[in-house]
């Protein structure tokens, strides 16, 4: 049993002619761990210690029970150590960052590069000091948060950063970076769209916003309600947000069709420097509701065929273009109905059908496949 110690450990080897204390490595996936082992005078593993080095810990610390009680039940230490390599496998196999864990420097030069950017900046940091929060705060006193995701060769590798943000966040990095300068960059970033977050936060204070219902920092579309079953979704563009914006106009033909020629009609009126908002009203010659002058629940007609208004993600999209009719559809709903009709025809991407309140001739776009 000594010989295939040796044979299947041949850096693990006896300090002593009684062979109660090992030194040396095991190796697991071309990788060698310290370790130490202590036997008693009588050589029962259940009275053995082990003193591993911090890699080791690091990967066995929620293995402890399973140790102790190999410890126990082994009948030599070459069995032992074939089971504490098994372990390991399993351990390394589940927690593959457990293969690059940082060395105790990576530990005191963070904490250092975390008392520069300021701990007030810090929101939070994980149990294995690899994944951290900052606060970070823009000219107009929004609040914003940056996820940092270090590896295990900090700063000799940039680390994966992400943030709320309507555009791909980019980073520069050296190994003679740190988290301080990273978090200028950030700060950067946020003032380059401040304009952008400007604008939409006028059109969410002083509109009915229909969608997003909640919207985030990255959102780039509103959908401004203008009247019962009429809507307006506009898209920003986050590098030049006080151009104008693309619109789409949504309700009865009856009455997007003022709306659109005055839109085309007027365009040239776009002033960059008012707001989306003053323009939008000027160029489409409206007021839109808003919080002080409208109640949300005037907007939120429900469909005509589920009887809700949320379906999902999506609230009533289509309507009835009869004057006399104009009830509301989510797009799924009426496509649903209209296909299950035998009088409905379909042409490529349309259905043609009547409407299921009135019997007037409706359409609808085929739904859109979900991936």
């Amino acid at each position: 049993m000594e010989s295939l110690l040796l044979r299947d450990n041949p850096l693990l080897l006896p300090l002593n002619k009684k062979k109660t204390v090992y030194d040396g490595f095991i190796t697991v996936q071309e990788r060698d761990f310290r370790i130490r082992i202590l036997l008693p005078p009588d050589l029962q593993l259940k009275r053995a210690r082990l003193h591993c080095c911090w890699q080791l810990k690091h990967l066995l610390r929620d293995y402890e029970h399973i140790v102790k009680q190999r410890l126990q039940q082994s009948v030599d230490l070459g069995g032992f150590i074939l089971e504490l390599k098994t372990v390991l496998e399993v351990a390394l196999n589940r927690c593959p960052e457990g293969r690059s864990v940082p060395p105790p420097r990576y530990y005191s030069q963070l904490i250092s590069e975390m008392e520069t950017v300021g701990w007030d900046k810090m929101l939070s940091i994980d149990m294995d000091f690899q994944t951290l929060k900052l606060r970070a705060e823009d000219s107009s006193g929004r609040q914003h948060t940056l996820t940092v995701k270090l590896k295990s060769k900090h700063p000799a590798e940039a680390p994966d950063c992400s943030a709320d943000l309507p555009v791909p966040l980019t980073i520069t990095w050296t190994p003679q970076s740190s988290l301080e300068q990273l978090h200028s960059q950030f700060l950067l970033v946020l003032e380059s769209l401040t304009d952008f977050w400007d604008v939409l936060d006028e059109i969410d204070g002083k509109t009915w916003v229909l969608e997003p219902e909640k919207p985030s920092r990255s959102d780039t579309m509103r959908r401004i309600a203008i009247g019962n079953n009429v809507s307006i979704k506009v898209e920003v563009d986050p590098r030049h947000p006080k151009m104008l914006p693309e619109c789409c106009l949504l309700g009865a033909d009856h009455v997007v069709t003022p709306l659109r020629n005055k839109l085309n009609a007027n365009m040239h009126m776009w002033n960059p420097d008012s707001s989306v908002l003053n323009n939008l009203r000027d160029v489409l010659e409206i007021e839109f509701p808003s919080p002080a002058t409208h109640e949300k629940s005037s907007f939120n007609v429900e469909c005509g065929i589920c009887y809700s208004y949320r379906l999902e993600d999506a609230i009533p999209d289509q309507v009835c273009n009869d004057p006399r009719c104009g009830q509301p559809f989510h797009q799924a709903c009426l496509y649903e109905w209209l296909r299950a009709l035998p009088s409905s025809r379909q042409s490529f991407n349309l259905v043609f059908g009547e409407c299921p309140y009135c019997s007037k001739p409706i359409t609808v776009k085929m739904a859109a496949q979900k991936t």
